[in-house]
């Protein structure tokens, strides 16, 4: 398939890859929060939406410089890794899939959550009150109820993965072959625009970016869609 380049062909490869990694990264955590959030009542709530909400209104290239103080090689969180696992992030494709997992969090916790709030807690009380635990109602009656909605997440988390620039530029940089995404890889064909055949590289990678985003919106409406009349019925 000679259709696209092989510089284009690990582009598109390092971009799937980082977004699986960066949905697999969040989904617990991301589960997590969106049922405290749809289920704690507390005048405190607010902060935690605050943090959550966060890397959705910030500037992108601000989380980034975030994220490449606290897992930078003598950073507080960068250091530990490299010294107690072997594991360096700046400048690796994990930082690219660190970054696109925190950008993106925000929408998989908002989907998740409203996946939580659409199940009826009463369901829960009834599972506890015939003996089961808190965590066996949560994994038996409301995860699989609101399956819908996570799966609806995860797709809008690894389509914004795919999308994701600012923060992965600063945290991952644009290494060809090791950490340049698509959107990266559009970057440098637009910077190199006198470049005989940048045009074209552009507007297939632009084509790709379009198609992916939309199969990932049609794929999150239809599972929402599904959720809500499952509700319904």
């Amino acid at each position: 398939m000679d259709w696209l380049t092989d510089e284009e062909w690990v582009a598109l490869r390092l971009s799937f890859q980082v977004g699986l990694c960066a949905v697999a990264g969040s989904l617990v955590p991301a589960v997590a929060v969106g049922y405290v959030l749809a289920r704690w009542q507390s005048r405190w709530k607010w902060l935690l939406e605050l943090v959550v909400n966060l890397p959705l209104v910030m500037p992108p290239v601000v989380t980034g410089y975030l994220l490449l103080v606290c897992f930078a090689p003598r950073g507080p969180l960068g250091s530990l890794l490299e010294r107690w696992l072997g594991l360096r992030i700046v400048l690796t494709w994990w930082g690219a899939a660190l970054a696109a997992a925190v950008v993106s969090f925000p929408l998989m916790v908002r989907a998740i959550r409203l996946a939580f709030q659409a199940v009826d807690p009463r369901l829960e009380l009834a599972a506890r009150s015939l003996g089961a635990r808190r965590f066996d109602a949560f994994w038996s009656v409301t995860l699989p109820l609101a399956r819908r909605g996570v799966l609806a997440g995860c797709v809008l988390g690894f389509a914004r993965s795919l999308g994701e620039f600012g923060a992965t530029i600063v945290v991952a940089g644009n290494i060809i072959g090791e950490t340049q995404t698509i959107p990266l890889a559009i970057f440098s064909y637009f910077a190199a625009a006198n470049r005989p055949g940048s045009d074209a590289q552009i507007w297939r990678l632009v084509g790709i970016s379009i198609a992916l985003a939309a199969g990932a919106l049609l794929a999150s409406e239809w599972l929402e869609r599904r959720q809500a009349s499952r509700e319904s019925t």
